[in-house]
């Protein structure tokens, strides 16, 4: 599928920002499942310096620093990929099996995919989090079997509910309330996971806006959107993590499905958020943002610079800073309504 991308950020500030700097991971990866055809990122005002890099997870990510007095920050992406989905494979290995595979031996071979299997900042390991997945996991069950009972448990456990959570709600406590977005629920599945020994990680990414007829649209396909990559090490190389979607029950290979967009990947939503940064002054902003995925077909140049009102979120968030006019932001929060 073919589809195209324009993620919109825009903030006021009152009074104006002085000086920033920002780190923006809105671009979607390319790889042998997903393809990015074309990606432009436009900043205003222009800034002083923009330097693309890689992190340390393989994900493309921008900085950019402003060094003029702005009231206004509009950053929008404009991007194109083409993406495919395949079934959930085979996978023979028990849960046990895998979790073994991660306890360190002295002078056995490393597996990258440890790093995934400790405790991040939205992703703590706790004796709650255990006790939840415990039912999945009985014992013998494939670790991919049982990883889609937890995704189904989590759809059908869990109330989907805007605004029922902020960016800084623990994990802890979206599973004790069991209602939030999909980002709550990807934290909670990738909790679970770590907390009875296995690697999972954190996907950013997009769902198709409008679907297709005579389907239903998915949860969170008016901003962006998060789900879960589970190891498998009985799989080829290079090919070991699966997608689970427990907003949306759904799961696949590298992708939950076509209508997919992946950003980037991390430990948990600090590691990849689409917009952060540092700001001197400012003191109080709105944030609007803004996202529409859409099938690259049949659309003449000038609809690809164009979002329409149905198929726009916005959101807006208020802080005040009374003492200080220096102040550390996470530019989107709970951008899934």
């Amino acid at each position: 599928m073919k589809l195209r991308i324009t993620h919109r950020t825009c903030y006021d500030y009152s009074p104006a920002v002085e000086t920033a700097q920002h780190m923006a991971y809105l671009q979607p990866v390319s790889n042998s499942y997903q393809r990015l055809l074309s990606h432009t990122l436009l900043i205003n005002p222009v800034p002083a310096q923009m330097m693309q890099t890689l992190d340390v997870f393989g994900n493309p990510r921008c900085f950019f620093s402003l060094q003029t007095p702005h009231s206004v920050l509009e950053v929008v992406a404009h991007s194109v990929v083409s993406t495919q989905s395949r079934a959930v494979p085979l996978s023979r290995v028990s849960w046990e099996q895998a979790r073994e595979q991660f306890r360190y031996r002295s002078g056995e071979p490393f597996d990258a995919a440890t790093e995934f299997v400790f405790a991040s900042p939205f992703c703590p390991k706790a004796p709650e989090f255990a006790a939840y997945a415990r039912p999945s996991f009985v014992p013998g069950i494939s670790v991919l079997a049982a990883t889609h009972d937890l995704m189904q448990r989590i759809h059908d456990d869990f109330v989907y509910e805007s605004q029922s959570t902020h960016i800084n709600t623990p994990a802890l406590e979206a599973l004790a309330q069991r209602k939030g977005v999909c980002q709550d629920f990807a934290h909670i599945m990738i909790a679970c996971m770590r907390s009875v020994g296995l690697a999972a990680r954190y996907v950013s990414g997009y769902l198709l806006t409008e679907p297709a007829p005579g389907t239903v649209k998915l949860r969170g396909s008016d901003a962006s959107h998060a789900w879960v990559a589970v190891y498998a090490p009985d799989l080829p190389p290079g090919q070991r993590w699966c997608d689970f979607d427990p907003t949306n029950n759904r799961a696949g290979w590298h992708s939950p499905g076509e209508d997919y967009v992946t950003l980037a990947t991390g430990r948990d939503f600090s590691d990849v958020s689409p917009l952060r940064g540092v700001i001197h002054g400012g003191a109080s902003h709105t944030l609007t943002v803004g996202v529409t995925v859409e099938p690259a077909i049949d659309l003449a140049p000038s609809q690809s610079q164009t979002m329409s009102g149905s198929q726009t979120q916005t959101q807006t968030q208020t802080q005040t800073q009374s003492q200080s006019q220096t102040q550390t932001q996470t530019s989107i929060s709970k951008e899934s309504p």
